[in-house]
């Protein structure tokens, strides 16, 4: 069983506990009773001061430091699960929040200026430089969404991207760019359609200059032609937080505010469910489960009466799929340890429910999606896509010669995994036809029409990503409330 291990997360939880035992952080009142979804912004004070609203997501290969940046602007480590630890890469999505201020001192110049702090902090703290002494204004407030890179993990990243609004790639200055996965990443976002990216060169206090310059050069050439051209490149150490400013800077001027939908039916992804009950807890201290991801469009409030769908899979004697969708009541909404009375579309929210816990143990939820009762997309078990593949594997370094790593085109009674928002999931191809293809999916799906989806084949014994399609229509699977 996966544990958390306490030990090796020793700083991080000191710098819990001492945040815990400073005075509760100022930040803005929401109040249900005066909330007007028409007036909020994703710049709203009563919004950025509890909840980030903007998702950024760490892409890149494996060990090139991700989870060490995020670390390094949030003070939150992504890292929490003993096989983690004891690999040294991240498994599971990772996410952190982070607040990103600049200070209002006219002579306290850029980029030492920008700052981020952790996401309970205060709205306008004192600027840290030495002799400032001025006020930071709080500028945006962020999610990082923290994706494997090992190979194998590709659907994990492809899960984490159905959520994101920006990207940071990380390419390690002491590496020849670019690697396997860098490849695979950048084409996974651009199939996503992020373009939205800061590419940080990373490890840049391992190498010396004539070799930056070099790697440089190589970055500039990799990034040619694909949905990275023209991005910024900030050569950083995310472990020693040299320009940590520089990127802070970066992100608020250089990803755009996302156009967010306030006023249709609530829609949340799942990425992450917890049963958040400890071993031994009595029967009336019982928590309901919580579904952890991020909202497309409307706003959550406490006290919502909500849906899970596609809910409980289940066979019938013959053979057939039902599902039944969850009902339940949003018991608290949180990001990370600020509380909210409402949650609205961009950032990681926490929705804790009266689920039975046991149903969202070990991210038993993700993939499905949560919201309004009845107002969610119908559930689907087969699907007719139009798609594109890929000319050449990306990911995958060929021995013998460039054959093997051509594309395939796509044959009846293939098996393949596509993703679907967060959601991953077999299928079985049941008919090809041009770039139209019928696929029969080994798990029920909560989707609609124009939905993208991600197509991967089995690859050497790991899924390989070979394409992308677009939802035309599909066989909508009955339901049992």
């Amino acid at each position: 069983m996966d544990e958390p291990v306490p030990p090796a997360v020793a700083n991080n939880m000191a710098a819990v506990a001492a945040s815990a035992a400073k005075p509760k952080a100022q930040l803005e009142i929401q109040d249900l009773k005066t909330l007007d979804v028409t007036t909020l912004t994703p710049t709203s004070k009563n919004v950025i001061s509890r909840q980030a609203t903007i998702n950024i997501g760490t892409i890149g290969h494996v060990a090139h430091g991700k989870s060490t940046v995020v670390k390094a602007i949030s003070d939150v480590l992504t890292v929490r699960w003993s096989t983690e630890f004891k690999r040294n890469i991240t498994i599971k999505l990772g996410y952190a929040n982070a607040k990103i201020y600049k200070c209002e001192n006219p002579e306290c110049h850029r980029p030492g200026c920008y700052k981020s702090y952790r996401s309970s902090t205060d709205d306008s703290p004192l600027c840290e430089r030495p002799g400032c002494g001025g006020r930071m204004k709080l500028l945006r407030h962020v999610s990082f969404v923290d994706c494997p890179g090992h190979d194998v993990l590709m659907a994990t990243m492809l899960n984490g991207a159905a959520v994101m609004d920006a990207a940071m790639l990380l390419i390690a200055g002491n590496e020849s760019c670019p690697q396997p996965q860098t490849a695979e990443h950048i084409a996974a976002i651009e199939i996503m359609n992020l373009r939205n990216i800061i590419i940080l060169q990373n490890k840049i206090d391992l190498v010396k200059e004539a070799a930056a310059k070099e790697q440089y050069g190589q970055i500039l050439k990799f990034i040619q032609g694909t949905v990275a051209e023209g991005a910024p490149i900030i050569p950083i150490s995310a472990q020693m937080k040299y320009n940590i400013d520089v990127i802070c800077e970066y992100i608020v001027k250089k990803i755009p505010i996302p156009v967010r939908d306030f006023t249709s039916e609530p829609r949340l992804i799942v990425i992450r469910s917890f049963d958040v009950n400890k071993p031994g807890a009595k029967v009336d201290e019982l928590k309901g489960g919580v579904a952890g991801g991020s909202i497309i469009k409307g706003v959550l409030r406490v006290g919502d009466e909500i849906e899970v769908r596609p809910g409980v899979i289940t066979k019938d004697l013959d053979g057939r799929m039902r599902c039944s969708p969850l009902f339940s009541r949003i018991i608290s909404l949180y990001a990370e340890e600020n509380d909210l009375q409402y949650a609205v579309p961009g950032g990681l929210i926490g929705v804790g429910t009266k689920i039975d816990p046991s149903l969202c143990r070990a991210d038993r939820l993700v993939g499905q999606v949560l919201g309004s009762v009845g107002k969610l997309p119908e559930i689907f078990i087969s699907l007719e896509v139009n798609f594109f593949l890929l000319r050449r594997l990306l990911g995958v370094k060929s021995e013998s010669g460039e054959k093997q790593s051509k594309v395939r085109k796509l044959l009846k009674d293939d098996t393949l995994m596509v993703n679907i928002g967060s959601t991953s999931t077999g299928c079985r191809v049941t008919a090809v036809k041009h770039d139209l293809a019928k696929l029969a999916l080994l798990s029920p799906v909560c989707t609609q029409e124009g939905e993208k989806i991600a197509l991967s084949r089995r690859v050497d014994k790991n899924w390989r990503l070979i394409g992308w399609g677009t939802i035309q229509k599909g066989t909508i699977l009955s339901t049992s409330d």
